[in-house]
């Protein structure tokens, strides 16, 4: 196995796109009251436990296991619908330690689509709460976003999803809204009250960065804040050999740096091995989480001056760190082995 490989990053360049989604924003604020992110930590309406027993089966043959793990309620464990994909945490951001945010995306059986939810957890409280993310109209009105969300990164105020075609969607911490209506089985404005399939908080998109050609995916996000300018990572899943990884430098108020709207990758990797669902670089050394199905233990690569593979539980996905803890981060996918679980750089 080798290492990473310079490629090209001319398929890596994205242009901004927020079309009339600030207009939608507004039209919101003039209906639904808008809160802080520390009101959503502080009415977190859901118990996660730590080193909890819940989830952890997910760590299957794995030895030793991850220093530090947060198990997801119960029923958020065994639904069958929603399945967390991204991981960012707040040392990300910037704002130091304590919170995770878990993007899950929705794959129903049977039903409405109900599109991205964000889940925000307060690590010393053991509280989270579920916030759904939703496209605002210009009218005030609000719709699900349908995407698979495979990533998230969170740099200042802004969090960036994946979107595997499509680049990478923006939101805003600072833009989160409560939502007037408490119907469980709707989404949108009717009757003067808007409701949101009974999530009490929405986040509407604020911006997005689109590829200027075709050719690159976008399956996971992380962020770097040990380049000479901070990066967003983004990169690529594929079942095969090829796929390849990009970062983008960043604005202090987190938007990516860019020329006439349009943000050129600051340099890409062709990824080692096949079946990445997260990549994170630190210090100089890439950290690749690798899958390997839904009943076999996956794998952490690790990319400096060798290359090693190091024992991963069932089901990784995306990557994040905590960098005063020294701690590399994921989240696992598979109902019944749902956990948030951090292991040493």
């Amino acid at each position: 196995m080798s290492g990473m490989t310079a490629v090209a990053a001319e398929p890596f360049k994205l242009k901004r796109d927020d079309g009339d989604l600030a207009a939608g924003v507004q039209a919101l604020e003039k209906q639904l009251k808008r809160v802080t992110l520390e009101t959503v930590l502080a009415k977190a309406n859901r118990v996660a436990a730590r080193k909890g027993a819940t989830g952890a089966g997910a760590f299957g043959t794995m030895r030793p296991r991850p220093v530090d793990w947060y198990c997801f309620d119960a029923a958020d464990n065994a639904v069958r619908d929603w399945y967390p994909q991204g991981l960012t945490c707040s040392s990300d951001a910037g704002t130091g330690a304590g919170t995770f945010v878990v993007s899950w995306y929705f794959k129903p059986e049977t039903g409405a689509e109900r599109g991205v939810r964000l889940s925000f957890l307060d690590t010393a409280a053991l509280r989270y709460r579920h916030v759904l993310l939703v496209r605002a109209r210009a009218d005030g009105d609000i719709a699900p976003i349908d995407i698979h969300a495979g990533g998230v990164a969170w740099y200042g105020g802004l969090l960036y999803v994946a979107d595997t075609s499509r680049g990478m969607r923006v939101f805003d911490t600072r833009h989160i809204f409560e939502v007037d209506g408490d119907d469980k089985t709707t989404i949108g404005r009717k009757g003067g009250v808007h409701n949101a399939f009974g999530y009490r908080y929405v986040m509407p998109q604020t911006g997005a960065w689109t590829p200027t050609s075709g050719g690159a995916r976008f399956s996971f996000a992380a962020i770097d804040r040990t380049t000479a300018t901070d990066t967003l990572i983004s990169g690529e899943y594929l079942d095969g050999p090829g796929g390849r990884v990009a970062r983008w430098p960043l604005n202090a108020d987190g938007t990516l740096r860019a020329d006439d709207g349009v943000a050129s990758a600051l340099d890409a990797y062709r990824l080692p091995e096949a079946r990445i669902q997260g990549a994170l670089s630190h210090d100089g050394t890439w950290y690749l989480s690798q899958a390997a199905g839904a009943t076999r233990n996956g794998s952490l690569i690790v990319v400096g001056d060798t290359v090693r593979k190091r024992p991963y539980p069932v089901g990784p996905e995306d990557l994040t760190c905590v960098r005063d803890k020294k701690t590399l981060w994921s989240v696992t996918e598979f109902a019944g082995r749902r956990v948030i679980y951090g292991v040493p750089l």
